[in-house]
């Protein structure tokens, strides 16, 4: 049974401790806590300092995604003192990683996510090779709605999944606009992921779909549909 859970910044912009809560009401099994801006870091690095978070049984954390080059040695020591002594995965996007040895600390914890088309690196196999080569203990966020975006035939999707199957730890999954938005799951990006989800392995799943608290569940059952009956077979 795949376990399913939010990003804490899907339920509540900016929100952290009101995503957590969420999360927990619903009784959950998977959270990511998110701090995708750097401004967001500071009351995530407080909150994990003060939380457990023991009745979750996958948690991850996302990184920042638009801080400096100045700014990467200390993002990432900072978030390897608050999370080192625990077992959550620390996503990461490629193209904010410039020093790789800032990075490799967190050595299997760390989860390198594939990009949407707006990026330089890290939308394909061969260039997630290259970041894979500078971090070899690293693992990988599939995020299933950056690949659909990509390549609509989810053909990429697929040789990502085949390539790198045994290092992912993670699923991301949304709705994607053309302005790579995240947004609600519709029945196509539905239909599209479920013609690779027989490949995947059997990780944690968390969902980006913006949702209003009184719609996440409607969210999670349309999820849950990508992972029953998938139309794919392993």
């Amino acid at each position: 049974m795949t376990s399913i859970g939010f990003s804490t910044g899907a339920l509540f912009k900016e929100q952290l401790e009101k995503g957590v809560a969420l999360s927990a009401q619903l009784r959950l099994p998977a959270i990511e806590l998110s701090a995708l801006r750097l401004r967001e870091l500071p009351a995530l690095l407080d909150f994990v300092r003060n939380h457990d978070l023991k009745s979750f049984a996958h948690v991850s954390v996302h990184t920042p995604t638009n801080f400096t080059e100045d700014d990467e040695a200390a993002v990432a020591s900072a978030l390897f003192t608050s999370v080192h002594d625990r077992q959550w995965l620390v996503v990461v996007h490629p193209d904010c990683i410039v020093d790789s040895n800032a990075w490799k600390p967190f050595g299997d914890r760390l989860c390198i996510e594939n990009m949407d088309r707006r990026k330089a690196t890290g939308r394909t196999v061969a260039e997630l090779e290259a970041v894979f080569e500078r971090l070899p203990f690293a693992r990988m966020c599939l995020d299933l709605a950056h690949a659909r975006q990509v390549d609509t035939t989810m053909t990429e999707a697929y040789r990502i999944i085949r390539r790198f199957k045994d290092r992912i730890a993670q699923i991301h999954i949304s709705e994607l606009t053309s302005a790579s938005k995240h947004e609600r799951l519709s029945d196509s990006a539905i239909g599209s992921f479920r013609e690779v989800a027989g490949y995947l392995p059997e990780v944690p799943v968390i969902l980006e779909s913006p949702v209003a608290p009184e719609d996440a569940l409607i969210e999670l059952e349309r999820a849950s549909r990508v992972f029953s009956a998938a139309m794919a077979t392993a």
